[in-house]
């Protein structure tokens, strides 16, 4: 599992260090890190928060996370009825 998020954060974080490509690692990490919002250490930075904002960097604010797609409903009643079993997939 390990092996398969560093590979996953290597192919994200490969184009946005092409584009800075005058930065080092740790500075292009605090850069994505402020990006993202960020305010703690950079030792505390998660690879979720990394993988996530990569993911969804330049994306509009209102486009859904792509973990959370195969959940999303538009419509809040028929989530309810879902999430109660009244509607079957």
């Amino acid at each position: 599992m390990k092996c398969h998020r560093l590979n996953e954060v290597m192919e994200l974080l490969h184009p946005v260090w092409e584009e800075n490509s005058d930065l080092n690692l740790i500075q292009l990490l605090q850069k994505l890190a402020d990006e993202a919002g960020f305010k703690g250490q950079l030792s505390d930075l998660t690879d979720d928060i990394l993988i996530y904002h990569l993911k969804m960097r330049g994306s509009a604010p209102t486009d859904v996370i792509p973990g959370l797609k195969k959940d999303y409903e538009e419509d809040f009643k028929t989530a309810i009825l879902r999430a109660r079993g009244v509607i079957k997939d």
